[in-house]
């Protein structure tokens, strides 16, 4: 006869993996709205000068690595209170430069930055767990916006593209204040970008694994259940699709929003086209 704590345990444990499975049936069914063109309009100029924001935390290190890797990307801005190893090594082959900075809702100073960046690669933000509404709505609406609203001061000719990770269960009219907060973000910084050079992409991604420097066993356990379901990519490889999308300067309009299976097509057409001969594939675990 199984213990008491043992049947528990083995209840926990079949519920656990029952919810995955519906979780993954639900993502492999009904995720994946956008289709990357066969034959798409390139833009070679679209990614020439990339800035990255959130660069120290755990996704943008992976948009950051995308970024440094990519051949169609010349120079790399990333603004920050504080480096990283990655900001370091990038420093060190002149690729990167890192701007020290203070106030999220003021980049007057970067004038000169902004002027020339193509494409901004977002993860700036933080956890909704601990903090007050308030300071949430101040990093996930105000930061962004006040940012879009300097960019758009100092360059309004395309093609611009602005990439933000925004999350799963976004959605400006829900009732939990981080998803109604950061749907609210998305639309208002697409609003600020009609009439303009500038596209904004939402990327509502399930989980983006960090980068092999980052991760942990958990983030393993995490990627073998969730990619049947389309729910996992890695950092690097959204930084990827959203290059990819940036390059294709006519094919998606501004205030797109990108689910995890959309970013997993566009991040294996980057690879497709950039690297036809020696491809990796988009996830690297449970082959």
């Amino acid at each position: 006869m199984l213990s008491i704590l043992t049947r528990t345990f083995l209840f926990v444990g079949l519920a656990f993996l029952f919810l995955v499975a519906v979780l993954d049936i639900w993502g492999y069914l009904t995720l994946g709205n956008l289709t990357p063109q066969t034959n798409p309009y390139i833009d070679n100029n679209a990614n020439r000068v990339v800035l990255v924001m959130g660069a120290t935390g755990s996704v943008g290190d992976g948009l950051l690595k995308a970024a440094i890797a990519s051949a169609e990307v010349d120079k790399v801005h990333v603004i920050a209170r504080r480096t990283s190893p990655r900001i370091q090594a990038g420093v060190a082959t002149g690729k990167v430069t890192l701007h020290l900075h203070e106030d999220f809702t003021n980049y007057s100073g970067l004038s000169e930055v902004l002027q020339e960046v193509d494409t901004v690669l977002w993860a700036l933000g933080a956890t909704s767990i601990g903090m007050d509404d308030d300071t949430y709505t101040w990093i996930h609406v105000d930061f962004p916006v006040a940012f879009v609203g300097e960019w758009l001061l100092q360059r309004t000719i395309g093609p611009m593209s602005f990439h933000s990770v925004t999350g799963m269960g976004t959605d400006s009219e829900s009732d939990q204040h981080w998803a109604k907060e950061k749907g609210r973000a998305e639309i208002e910084v697409a609003a600020m970008a009609e009439d303009s050079g500038l596209r904004t992409f939402g990327y509502r991604a399930a989980f983006v694994r960090p980068t092999a420097e980052q991760s942990n066993a958990l983030n393993d356990l995490a990627e073998c259940l969730l990619r049947p379901g389309r729910l996992v990519i890695t950092g690097k490889q959204l930084g990827e699709a959203m290059l990819e999308i940036s390059a294709r300067s006519q094919e998606l309009p501004n205030y797109t929003l990108i689910d995890s299976a959309d970013s997993i097509a566009y991040a294996k057409a980057y690879v497709k086209r950039v690297r036809p001969s020696g491809s990796s594939p988009v996830m690297r675990l449970c082959s």
